[in-house]
């Protein structure tokens, strides 16, 4: 009864936030979706955002270039200094910034509303903790390379998911206990982490030191063109999904009356947001704090009763391309983007915790 008292609320809330709004429901390939104006706009302003610092981040650094400098080294094929600084150097880095920080605003969207919590997040609860796991091993005890790394990250993630998944599942699996088990799992996989990088050698350990900061130092465009065709593809099935999604935010009973299979699709959207942070945790190491702060941000943007997909990938893009931005050219010496995103979403943590303990008093 509760269940259904809680679905019936949810309802209520969602269609309050309608009113007043201009909202329109349209249907693409046999799809309906709800378009808000006002999260057009956002997305719209987001997005600008995106290939504003783009262009900044394909403008700045050590070779300072001209817009048209730039264009001309993207459109004239001569294979100079200039071409190789903007094509071969820093496009890619562009490109990964913008790509993956969609891949982690969308994978926390997914996770933060199948869980109805915004404290969740994958990088929380252990998942990047696993596909970090999985890819330190390759690293360290198979000295693999780039595709095996992937293929580490990922195995790794989805073994960690489906040990959450086992372990929280009583009569189906409630979001509260599905976040309690993780965080369980995520410490121990930490002292896992922790004793690989002591066994290996130093110079192995130091390369999986920078790398499991979060950083897109060195990122080749077989890194960043592979880690974005393997996003977009996820990015799509997440689309698809969204209906699911959208009817599992009401509650299970509710969800239930809508025709859903609710424990089969709630487990296809977990591995589907694994599958996201894996591919980013393969190619640029655990970026932590983007997939819980940007589903949020978005939400409190658009106004909307609950987090949105395209804008939670177009928030995660512009936070990890900004990120990426300061920590190259803002600050005395370069660091990994990891290290800025836990600075800024260290303190939107604290800030949503202490904003929750209100609202709950």
């Amino acid at each position: 009864m509760s269940d259904y008292s809680s679905s019936l609320r949810n309802v209520a809330q969602r269609d309050s936030m309608d009113v007043g709004r201009s909202v329109r429901r349209v249907r693409i390939f046999g799809a309906w979706f709800r378009l808000d104006l006002r999260e057009c706009i956002v997305a719209l302003v987001l997005l600008v955002l995106c290939l504003v610092v783009g262009i900044a981040g394909l403008v700045n650094g050590e070779y300072p270039l001209t817009l048209t400098q730039v264009w001309n080294a993207i459109t004239s094929g001569t294979e100079d200094f200039t071409h190789t600084v903007v094509v071969e150097w820093r496009a890619p880095r562009v490109l990964a910034s913008i790509v993956f920080g969609a891949a982690l605003g969308v994978s926390g969207a997914i996770f933060q509303s199948l869980t109805r919590n915004p404290l969740a997040s994958p990088d929380i609860v252990g998942f990047s903790a696993g596909a970090y796991t999985g890819a330190l091993i390759v690293i360290i005890v198979l000295n693999g390379v780039y595709l095996q790394v992937a293929a580490g990250a990922l195995i790794g993630g989805v073994v960690t998911a489906g040990l959450v998944y086992l372990l929280a599942f009583k009569r189906g699996v409630q979001g509260f206990r599905l976040i309690i088990v993780g965080i369980a799992v995520s410490a121990m996989l930490s002292s896992v982490n922790t004793y690989l990088m002591l066994t290996a050698n130093l110079d192995t350990a130091l390369i999986a030191a920078v790398w499991g900061a979060g950083s897109l130092n060195g990122i080749t465009w077989q890194q960043a063109g592979m880690g974005a065709l393997l996003v977009i593809v996820l990015l799509l099935a997440s689309t698809l999904l969204s209906g699911p999604l959208k009817q599992l935010e009401l509650g299970d009973d509710a969800a239930k009356a809508l025709g859903v299979r609710v424990e089969s699709s709630r487990l296809v959207l977990i591995l589907l947001s694994v599958a996201l942070i894996a591919v980013v945790t393969a190619a640029a190491g655990p970026i932590s704090f983007v997939a819980l702060a940007a589903p949020q941000l978005a939400r409190r943007l658009t106004r909307s009763a609950g987090v949105t997909l395209p804008a939670s990938a177009l928030m995660g893009a512009a936070v990890l391309a900004a990120s990426d931005f300061v920590a190259l050219h803002a600050l005395p010496a370069m660091l990994p983007v990891g290290t800025v995103t836990v600075v800024i979403g260290g303190g939107y943590l604290v800030w949503l915790l202490i904003h929750e303990a209100r609202r709950t008093q």
